[in-house]
């Protein structure tokens, strides 16, 4: 059945960060899908946004294990109370994660709640150069722990074997859907869950490479009402809600042009980057170049968001700045450092929207929920995208303003200055 065939949407994403929400709503619009993308758990009495695919961005990747399933089951409820047949956890393509979880637990609880036995595993997201094969994660020819994810401050990724990562994270079996069973299509697929299932295999991580597989996937996952995944999963799922017609909207590629550029507000623009990512180190020094740029030192005494909002007054109306933290691995605070320049981060963003910024670029995900946090949004509309998985987001309240929020490992080394340059 199509999506435009029935009232009401047919899948409810819950993201376990904000630019990972983002993410997958982009995902689902290239699709085909209209989607709805809110922040935070919903008021129980909260309405459903009109939509095909309705997505709840929280930020649960880092949360204590208990408070991330208890904010997920509360998504995961409110979409059961709305009539939502399908739930797709998403989380990174990075599979960024500890020991603890929160994947594997937010994952159980989510099916426990569902009353499903089975579920598959897959952060594939080949446009972006993640792959998974003979159940290790790649990053384009390496594997996961040969990237920089190795030296993440809060999530480091050292084992590339989503097996055994997601094995000790949860106390039910973990298989594996091999490639070769995934490339001989959908019907294989099941029938491979099917006899996992028989051996009571609770998580399956699907081996994935390219477009055609993710669709041999979503195909042969179909009959699950939970799937779990990144963004290149979820788009192969929103073909199948979307159905033939709208087969057209993946080809338009990413940028902003014509209708879309008019919605975005205009005015003054500002940056604001907490990840640490390599991609997004690459973007910041970019940027350095052409924008003032005032970098936030997790060392230095005194109260951060002072000092930046006083940059801030000193700069306002000088066209688009940019304030980071965003640091290599040795120079970079300990974990309560962190979270003082998040805050000052966020309070940079109600200053710079006091002073009349009105298009707000955020790179990181924690970053991301500082800030929209901070800013009290609580529902966006997606838009064009100014890279692959990086959508502009118009606010629903007033002011109106224009959100970009970056995963830190996406975006080309010019996304900064390309997405406000491109939206003046």
């Amino acid at each position: 059945m199509s999506a435009a065939s029935r009232r009401g949407p047919l899948l409810g994403c819950i993201a376990d960060d904000y630019t990972g929400g983002t993410d997958v709503a982009a995902a689902l619009r290239r699709a085909g899908a209209r989607t709805a993308l809110l922040f935070g758990p919903p008021g129980a009495d909260a309405p459903l946004p009109e939509c095909d695919a309705v997505v709840v961005a929280l930020k649960t990747r880092t949360a204590p294990v208990a408070e991330a399933v208890s904010a997920s089951l509360a998504v995961r409820e409110w979409l059961a109370g709305h009539g939502v047949p399908r739930v797709y956890v998403k989380y990174c393509s990075t599979f960024d994660s500890t020991d603890e979880g929160n994947i594997g637990p937010i994952v159980d609880a989510v099916l426990d709640a569902s009353g499903t036995a089975q579920t598959v595993v897959c952060p594939a997201a080949p446009e972006h150069g993640r792959t998974v094969y003979q159940g290790h994660l790649f990053v384009g020819d390496r594997l996961l722990s040969q990237t920089s994810m190795r030296h993440h401050p809060l999530t480091p990724m050292t084992d590339p074997d989503l097996v055994a990562v997601l094995s000790r994270q949860t106390p039910h079996p973990v298989g594996l859907l091999p490639l070769p069973v995934v490339r001989r299509g959908g019907a294989a697929v099941r029938d491979a869950l099917e006899e996992l299932g028989r051996r009571g295999v609770r998580h399956v991580v699907a081996d994935a490479t390219c477009g055609e597989e993710l669709t041999a996937l979503a195909e042969g996952t179909a009959h699950l009402p939970v799937v779990t995944g990144a963004a290149g999963l979820a788009r192969a799922v929103g073909h199948l809600l979307t159905g033939p017609d709208a087969a057209g909207a993946d080809a338009a590629g990413a940028g902003v042009t014509g209708p879309e550029r008019a919605r975005l507000p205009h005015g003054p623009a500002i940056v604001l980057s907490g990840s640490c990512s390599a991609a997004t180190l690459e973007q910041v020094e970019h940027a350095r170049k052409v924008f003032p740029s005032y970098r936030l030192d997790p060392a230095a005494p005194g109260d951060p968001a002072a000092g930046v909002r006083a940059w801030l007054d000193d700069h306002a109306g000088r066209g688009p700045v940019m304030v980071y933290s965003s640091a290599a691995p040795g120079e970079r605070g300990d974990a309560g450092a962190a979270e003082a320049v998040e805050q000052a981060l966020a309070a940079a963003a109600r200053h710079a929207v006091d002073l009349g910024v009105r298009r707000i670029v955020v790179a990181g995900g924690e970053t991301s929920g500082a800030v929209v946090r901070g800013l009290g949004i609580g529902s966006v509309v997606v838009t064009g995208e100014a890279d692959r998985g990086v959508p502009w987001c118009l606010t629903t309240g007033e002011p109106r303003l224009a959100l970009l929020l970056k995963s830190g490992n996406f975006g080309r080394g010019d996304l900064f200055v390309r997405a406000l340059e491109e939206t003046e």
